[in-house]
């Protein structure tokens, strides 16, 4: 582990992942936890335990004691030395813990290190004063624009198609929408999201962080909708963050799971329901429904759907379903790219499916 001292436990988690090339979801089923867990690990945000430790110690080929130190922790093994120490010598004990709080080289020490504090705590401060201002001057989101359906699938096959030159990005279907974070260097992080005054905020990317923010209190972000819900985000950062910008911060800054919306954050509110390219009247709705199209196409590209649909009826909703399960996508999701392609048509409030022109080839 490689200048392990000067990162966090969660940092060298999260460079050690991705150097192996798995995503949360294929890391966190390898050391048994949750994904979500281990997002809130690469993040710091909890404290594991030794077993853990262990674990991902062994997958991702990290030295377990030194990851066990990084964390904050003893060793089983020191704890137990110690402790013996301590019944061997019991009677020096007392004494010795004395004359260590009582040792001029002790309090300089921790004068020393309350001085340390104080100093860096100072730095940051001034730091973020600096950060602010120049968050402020920069221009992190860009101009409204339009794009048309092919422009952002575009854009979406152009990101597979880079993904697919890099062995430990290989293309599986259902899509992993974190591993395509990785490729970006993007950062998933589930934590807690406060409402403001308009309601429930589902997610959010925080462009100077490069994080996309996953509301953990909304259980269905965490389920069916936990893909689309990450694709959406990305699809942000792709159309509408100016990555320029962000790039002239080169310093890490701490996530605060409590933030609340600012100008250089974008907000998904819904999870479950469509938005209309011809019925999203303000630029915002518009910006939105750039961003669900793009999910979609990442999601569900062109050529993997003419392949799942060979030898079945799309006005059969048995055979849809079983498509959305080989896509890891909801049904929803299905039928609207399936209808925005063109292929399908159902009327509202129908459930009749008619089945319109589908490409032969892609």
């Amino acid at each position: 582990m490689d200048k392990q001292e000067s990162q966090s436990f969660g940092r060298c988690i999260w460079q050690a992942r991705r150097k192996k090339g798995l995503s949360q979801r294929e890391l966190a089923i390898k050391v048994g936890v949750d994904y979500t867990y281990l997002s809130k690990l690469e993040n710091d945000h909890v404290e594991p335990s030794e077993k853990v430790i262990r674990s991902l110690a062994e997958h991702l080929s990290l030295n377990a004691e030194e990851l066990i130190y990084l964390a904050g922790r003893m060793t089983q093994r020191d704890s137990d030395a110690f402790e013996e120490l301590v019944k061997a010598n019991y009677k020096e004990m007392p004494a010795l813990f004395r004359r260590m709080r009582e040792s001029p080289g002790i309090d300089s020490l921790v004068k020393a290190r309350d001085e340390q504090i104080v100093r860096l705590q100072k730095e940051n401060a001034e730091l973020r004063e600096k950060v602010a201002k120049l968050q402020k001057s920069l221009n992190l989101v860009k101009p409204y624009r339009f794009y048309s359906k092919d422009e952002i699938e575009n854009i979406a096959n152009d990101v597979l198609r880079r993904m697919q030159l890099l062995p430990q990005y290989t293309l599986k279907f259902p899509m992993d929408a974190a591993r395509v974070c990785d490729f970006l260097n993007l950062n998933i992080c589930y934590a807690q999201i406060s409402p403001d005054d308009r309601g429930l905020i589902i997610a959010m990317i925080l462009p100077l962080e490069r994080t996309i923010l996953i509301n953990e209190d909304i259980p269905e972000v965490l389920g069916a909708f936990a893909e689309s819900t990450i694709a959406h985000e990305i699809g942000h950062w792709l159309l509408h963050v100016n990555q320029n910008e962000t790039e002239i911060l080169s310093e890490e800054i701490e996530i605060n799971p409590g933030i609340q919306e600012t100008n250089h954050s974008f907000l998904c509110r819904s999870a479950s329901e469509p938005l209309d390219k011809y019925t999203a009247s303000s630029q915002l709705d518009k910006i939105e429904w750039q961003a669900q199209y793009f999910a979609s196409c990442l999601l569900m590209p062109r050529h993997i759907l003419l392949e799942k649909r060979k030898g079945r009826d799309l006005a059969n909703w048995k055979h849809l379903y079983v498509i959305k399960d080989e896509l890891g996508v909801t049904i929803s999701n299905l039928l609207n790219r399936l209808q925005d392609l063109g292929w399908i048509y159902i009327p509202k409030g129908s459930k009749q499916i008619y089945v319109g022109k589908v490409e032969t080839d892609f």
